[in-house]
């Protein structure tokens, strides 16, 4: 016959034990431990049954260490003892454990590392096996453009002599940036200057020989009325204004009326390059108030022969070239602060940048 057991329900009772792995020899104990004391989670311990209890189940042997890794839960699990004197069979719950081990020599040793080379021919290895046909041409084709590093170590040498001599060819850096300046549309500059008036030296936009062909004499002996038709060109209102500026004041700048002198004859030299055809010749002709060293200056520095012709040609980078030169100049007269507005209307610009 069945019965119930009697025994207090939160005593100490046969406990299952599942071992998925290896198994203990028989002659391992185990000892069964009551894991917490929450009793908001299994109530009171002293009324709780043993099954419900949350329990570790451990033991131990010279090499290897067991332990519960959970307590199952989902079945319930009757144990039975029969007696045969008695022919009566007592049957309680018990809980069931799943055992797992731990070696115990493995125990404080870090996992060896696995390189990214080894996880490849792991990978490479399952697509092998497993892979579809078009995942396993993937595997050929990667292999076939992997580089044999060994088969590269003959030719090292060879490739670090070729590459010295090719970077023999290469400029320094102070070679660079003197063919980046050189290149620059800007006029030559004195990249060491400590004052605005050293950055563009006056001689680097207005060469000598140029220079002295320019005379302010004849814009001081005569009326204001009379300024203006000595000018090369007459219709810059900038220019305009600091010739008379200057030429009313206590103590007028010779340099200064020379400098709007020469900028009267680029703006001349501009626009008459716009238009004509840029041969010496027919620009000479039309300027007739501009001394020839002028004109064949301005004509080497800021305009282009093309291979095909003999024909000057003024480019888009040639007149960024002029203007750069001819704002340098109005700076200077205007010790660096220049109202913009005035000029860009002089030379049909915008102001927008």
């Amino acid at each position: 016959s069945l019965v119930l057991s009697t025994q207090p329900k939160s005593q100490l009772g046969p406990v299952l034990a599942n071992f998925p792995s290896v198994k203990p020899s028989k002659s391992t104990t185990f000892s069964c431990y009551q894991t917490t004391d929450d009793k908001k989670a299994v109530g009171n311990s002293d009324d709780a049954e043993f099954v419900d209890l949350p329990t570790l189940l451990a033991g131990e042997t010279d090499s290897v260490a067991f332990h519960s890794a959970n307590q199952a839960t989902g079945c319930r699990y009757l144990v039975g003892v029969h007696d045969k004197k008695t022919g009566k069979t007592t049957i309680r719950p018990a809980p069931l454990h799943i055992l797992t081990r731990d070696v115990k020599a493995l125990k404080g040793q870090e996992p060896i590392a696995v390189s990214v080379l080894q996880r490849l021919e792991a990978r490479a290895a399952l697509g092998e096996s497993f892979g579809t046909k078009k995942a396993k041409l993937a595997i050929k084709a990667q292999e076939r453009n992997k580089v044999d590093v060994s088969a590269m170590e003959t030719v090292v040498d060879h490739l670090q002599e070729s590459i010295q001599k090719s970077t023999q060819a290469l400029p320094s850096k102070e070679e660079a940036q003197a063919t980046a300046d050189s290149t620059r549309l800007v006029p030559p500059y004195n990249a060491e200057a400590t004052v605005p008036s050293e950055v563009y030296p006056l001689h680097n936009i207005i060469p000598e020989t140029e220079w002295k062909t320019l005379s302010e004499a004849p814009f001081l002996v005569v009326g204001q009325n009379q300024r203006i038709p000595l000018l090369p060109f007459q219709r810059s209102k900038w220019i305009n204004q600091h010739l008379h500026s200057i030429c009313d004041s206590s103590s007028p700048s010779k340099t200064n009326i020379k400098i709007l002198q020469y900028i009267a004859y680029m703006m001349l030299f501009r626009q008459l390059a716009i238009q004509s055809n840029l041969g010496k010749v027919s620009l000479q002709d039309k300027l007739t108030s501009m001394p020839s060293v002028v004109a064949d200056g301005l004509l080497s520095r800021f305009t282009e022969s093309a291979r095909t012709s003999s024909k000057s040609q003024f480019t888009s980078q040639k007149e960024t070239l002029l203007l750069t030169h001819m704002f340098a100049l109005c700076l200077r007269v205007d010790e660096y602060a220049t109202n913009i507005e005035i000029i860009a209307k002089d030379l049909s610009q915008s102001t927008q940048s």
